[in-house]
């Protein structure tokens, strides 16, 4: 009787091993390396596509410039309101100065989620003065903002890209305040 349960739970042991050698076997190559490649062209030709649009943005004038720390300047380029029930804020960050200089970390905020993920322009928020409310940059399920991160050092008259998503305040309200730690405060209009 000993035998034969040994050889029922050989034959288990030996069936599970197979059945989950195949599955990441199947997940491994079948489903895993042909989404990645996708995504990663998905993602090029969104940032090509938007290239044009942010040149577009800086030959009209931006809808707010704001003066900042250490010769900063944040650009906003658009503040569009998305389908997706969210506002995505664009623009460009300049080192206006003479020198090379680190961007600020108060730029990230004083939450310690949004501080763990780096440098950031996670203190960013919204303000809907007609309703009252003050909307932050959103967070994604592993709590990193959905803003631009990780600045490098700017050379003087050095200009990145930015971007910011916030929670998007009422379809009635086009009017907000822009807030950042250190910058002037500026209103900026929501379009869509």
């Amino acid at each position: 009787m000993s035998v034969r349960f040994t050889t029922k739970a050989r034959r288990g042991v030996v069936a599970l091993t197979v059945a989950a050698g195949l599955a990441l076997g199947v997940a491994g190559c079948g489903g895993g390396g042909d989404d990645e490649k996708p995504e990663a062209s998905a993602s090029a030709s969104k940032t090509d596509g938007s290239n044009p649009s942010a040149q577009e943005g800086q030959s009209e004038a931006p809808l707010a410039e704001l003066k900042g720390p250490q010769s900063l300047l944040l650009q906003i380029t658009t503040a569009k309101r998305d389908a997706g029930g969210f506002v995505t804020i664009n623009g460009n960050l300049k080192n206006d100065g003479s020198s090379t200089i680190n961007v600020p970390s108060n730029l990230s905020g004083n939450e310690t989620e949004i501080i763990r993920n780096g440098r950031s322009l996670g203190g960013a928020t919204l303000v809907d003065s007609k309703g009252k409310k003050r909307y932050y940059v959103l967070r994604d399920t592993d709590g990193r903002p959905l803003t631009t991160t990780n600045f490098p050092a700017l050379k003087a008259g050095e200009t990145i890209p930015v971007f910011m998503q916030f929670p998007s305040p009422p379809t009635d309200t086009s009017e907000v305040g822009f807030q950042l730690p250190g910058f002037a405060t500026a209103t900026i209009t929501i379009s869509g």
